[in-house]
C-alpha cells in the first residue's frame, strides 16, 4: 500500500458545472430528436411507436433499477469499497420518477401492446383463464405499487446519503442499513412480476419462470456499464480525489465481467430447459425469434453480449484501462438489443427495423437522462461524511 496521503475531491465535490451542463444538453438534444420522431412515429403506425416506446422505456428503467439495486446491496453488505461509486448508483436510481412519467403512453397505447386487453381476447380460453391476475384494472393497481415502492426506495436511500453529506451523521448508515435486508425483498418481487407485466404477458400463451430473473440480470448489466463509464471518467478527471481510483475502477470492471456471465448463465438455462423439454406452448418463444431474419438478432446478443465482452473484460488490464469503457459501451448497446429481441417479435414476427424505433430509444433515454443529470449538477460525486469513507481509500487489487 502506497504511504501517499489520501486526498478527499477538491472544494465541494461536485462534478464542474460547464460539464454537468453539457451532459444535460446532450440528453436534452436526445428528447427533442426521440420525441419529435416518436410524434411521427405515431402518426406513420401508432402500434408500432408503442412497441418502440415500451423497448425505449425498459432499456432506461432497467438501467435505474440497477443503480437501486447496488444501493441497497451496498448498506446490506455494509460495503466499504463501494462508497465512491455509490454516488454514481444513487443518481441512476433518481431516474424512478422520470421513468414513472415516460411509462404514460404506455398506459395510453395498452391495447396496443398487450393482447389480452383487446376484445378478441374474451374468446381465447388460455387468456381468460388468466383473467384473474391479467386484468386492466389490477394492472393499473400493480403499476401504481411498483412505481410508489421503486420511488420510495430511491429517495429515502439517496435522501439519507445526501443528507449525511451535510450532517455527517453516523446513525443515517445505520438506519440505512437497517431497512436494506426488507428492501431487497420488496426490489426483488417488484422487478419479477413488473418484468411479468411489462414484458412477458405480451405473448399470455407462453411463460417462463426464469423470466424475471432474466430482466434483473439485463439490468444489472446495463446499470454497471453505464457505471464503468461513469467511474472512467471521475478517476480520469479526478473529481472523486482517492475515493475513486483505478482501484474502485479495478473493482466496478470485475461486476460488470461477473454481470455479463450471469446473465449468459440465465439465458442459456432458459433456453436449455425449453429445448430439452421442447414443448411447443414454451419453444414457440425462441421460434419468433429465429425466424423471418430475427436470427441474426439471436446470434448477435450471444456474440455481442457474452462472447465479445467476456473476451474484452476478462484481463486485469482491461478493467484498469480505457479497454473497459469499450466493452462497457458495447454491453449498453447490446442491452438495447436485448430488449428490442424481447419486444419487437410480438409487434411482428419478421424483423423489420425502423426509423420509429430510433425515437422510441432517444425520447425515453433522453428525458430519464435529463432528469438525472439534475443531480450531477448538485451533489457531490462522492458522499462526503461517509462514515466508511476512510476504508474505501484503502481498496486495493491483489489480483
Amino acid at each position: 500500500m502506497s504511504a501517499a496521503v489520501k486526498k478527499l475531491p477538491a472544494g465541494d465535490g461536485l462534478v464542474p458545472k460547464a460539464q454537468a451542463q453539457a451532459l444535460g444538453r446532450i440528453f436534452m438534444a436526445c428528447a427533442a430528436v426521440g420525441l419529435a420522431l416518436s410524434a411521427a412515429g405515431y402518426l406513420t403506425d401508432p402500434k408500432h411507436f408503442a412497441h418502440s416506446w415500451l423497448v425505449g422505456f425498459v432499456n432506461v428503467w432497467t438501467i435505474c433499477m440497477g443503480g437501486l439495486f447496488f444501493t441497497i446491496i451496498h448498506h446490506l453488505t455494509k460495503a466499504s469499497w463501494s462508497v465512491g461509486p455509490r454516488r454514481v448508483m444513487e443518481w441512476l436510481s433518481r431516474g424512478l420518477p422520470a421513468c414513472a412519467v415516460v411509462f404514460l403512453p404506455i398506459l395510453a397505447f395498452s391495447k396496443d401492446l398487450f393482447v389480452w386487453m383487446r376484445p378478441e381476447a374474451a374468446h381465447d380460453e388460455l387468456i381468460q383463464s388468466k383473467t384473474a391476475y391479467l386484468n386492466q384494472p389490477f394492472f393499473l393497481v400493480r403499476v401504481v405499487v411498483y412505481f410508489g415502492l421503486w420511488i420510495l426506495l430511491s429517495a429515502f436511500f439517496a435522501g439519507k446519503s445526501r443528507a449525511q453529506d451535510a450532517s455527517g451523521d453516523r446513525t443515517l448508515s445505520e438506519r440505512m442499513q437497517a431497512r436494506a435486508a426488507p428492501s431487497a425483498v420488496v426490489f426483488a418481487l417488484s422487478i419479477t412480476f413488473a418484468g411479468f407485466d411489462w414484458l412477458m404477458s405480451l405473448d399470455p400463451h407462453w411463460f417462463s419462470t426464469m423470466f424475471g430473473v432474466y430482466i434483473f440480470a439485463g439490468a444489472l448489466v446495463g446499470s454497471h456499464a453505464v457505471l464503468a463509464l461513469a467511474t472512467l471518467r471521475i478517476n480520469k478527471e479526478r473529481w472523486g480525489g482517492d475515493v475513486v481510483t483505478t482501484e474502485h475502477q479495478h473493482d466496478v470492471g470485475k461486476y460488470l465481467f461477473a454481470w455479463v456471465v450471469f446473465w449468459a448463465y440465465i439465458g442459456f438455462s432458459q433456453f436449455m430447459l425449453i429445448w430439452y423439454a421442447n414443448i411447443p406452448e414454451e419453444t414457440i418463444f425462441y421460434r419468433h425469434r429465429w425466424e423471418h431474419g430475427w436470427s441474426v438478432v439471436s446470434l448477435t446478443l450471444v456474440i455481442g453480449h457474452f462472447v465479445l465482452p467476456f473476451l474484452i473484460l476478462l484481463s486485469r488490464t482491461a478493467k484498469r484501462t480505457g479497454i473497459l469503457a469499450i466493452g462497457a459501451v458495447l454491453l449498453l448497446a447490446m442491452h438495447y438489443v436485448d430488449i428490442y429481441w424481447l419486444v419487437m417479435p410480438s409487434f411482428s414476427h419478421h424483423f423489420h427495423p425502423s426509423w420509429i424505433d430510433l425515437g422510441g430509444l432517444l425520447a425515453p433515454l433522453g428525458l430519464v437522462g435529463t432528469w438525472v443529470s439534475r443531480r450531477v449538477l448538485v451533489d457531490p460525486v462522492v458522499p462526503m461524511k461517509d462514515p466508511y469513507l476512510a476504508e474505501a481509500m484503502k481498496a486495493e487489487n491483489l489480483v
